[in-house]
């Protein structure tokens, strides 16, 4: 095999608590994961000397040791020793530092690509274990499908698919800082916490209204404060027909839930004609979360 493509998915949280800072700085937190059909592609080449080349279609991303894709490529060439080379070369649709994991997806997908290229017959736990190495959502970003984090996200429990439904996503104008929001989020102080527990009842029953009713992200305590587009797009959404609107990981981005295409079609022109937006999607969960193409 001389060359591969990976479609790299998103993910959403439909529920994200934090339990407590830790010393070291880290947060426990306990959230539900959920991948979405908003992907990034990387395609793979091998090349005959011993580089990498990471490119991509945005001038928002460095192609340097500083890009996840390269740092996890160079991660397994040191780890599995190999001699050949490989170009990456990325097309970004995940809106950027918009708390969908797109870095951690686009990284996970280099792990996975690189091990499937060059037949290093790594299990998934091992990619895994290298994965967390680089960033707490990596591990998620390579199991994908609906997941109950724990720890700093690197402690997984699959669950079942949750219920199908018609997902609206919206990226404001602006990036938010995650190193910012935890700083910022004083969980010792949190006086409300998310249901997390029941979250994972509802979906093992299949019972998206009981998942929509438990939907809460703390950190919005933290961003929505900041940013308050993100409650003008959860009001105008929830206004629309949704089932509930959540803002998903440290922001910007809001996602909300519709049972109907229909109404989620037209949500999601509205979001386009208040300019409140500068990217939008309709779309649905995904079982999967690196796919090859």
């Amino acid at each position: 095999m001389e060359r591969i493509s990976i479609n790299a998915m998103a993910k959403i949280n439909l529920g994200l608590d934090v339990l407590r800072r830790r010393e070291n700085g880290y947060h426990d937190v306990k959230m539900i994961m959920q991948t979405v059909n908003i992907y990034d592609t990387l395609d793979f080449v091998k090349l005959q000397d011993s580089k990498i080349v990471v490119k991509t279609d945005t001038m928002e991303l460095p192609t340097d040791e500083n890009n996840l894709i390269y740092k996890a490529a160079k991660l397994l060439f040191d780890k599995c020793g190999v001699k050949e080379g490989v170009e990456i070369t990325l097309t970004k649709r995940i809106p950027i530092a918009a708390g969908m994991a797109g870095g951690s997806t686009d990284a996970a997908a280099a792990l996975v690509g690189i091990n499937t290229l060059f037949d290093l017959n790594l299990s998934m736990d091992d990619l895994k274990e290298i994965g967390v190495k680089i960033g707490a959502d990596v591990p998620y970003c390579i199991e994908g499908g609906t997941a109950l984090s724990e720890g700093i996200g690197e402690i997984l429990t699959k669950l079942p698919d949750a219920p199908d439904c018609f997902v609206v996503v919206a990226k404001p104008e602006i990036s938010v800082s995650t190193k910012y929001v935890y700083e910022n989020l004083h969980a010792n102080e949190l006086k409300k916490h998310p249901d997390i527990d029941g979250m994972v009842e509802a979906i093992k029953e299949g019972n998206l209204d009981g998942v929509c009713k438990r939907m809460e992200n703390v950190l919005e305590t933290v961003t929505e404060t900041k940013y308050p587009v993100i409650s003008e797009l959860k009001q105008m959404l929830k206004e629309a027909g949704a089932e509930n609107s959540l803002m998903s990981g440290s922001g910007p981005t809001v996602f909300a839930i519709f049972k109907e295409e229909e109404l989620a079609k037209k949500a999601l022109d509205l979001v386009k004609n208040s300019g409140l937006a500068k990217q939008s999607f309709v779309t649905v969960f995904a079982k999967e979360t690196q796919v090859q193409v």
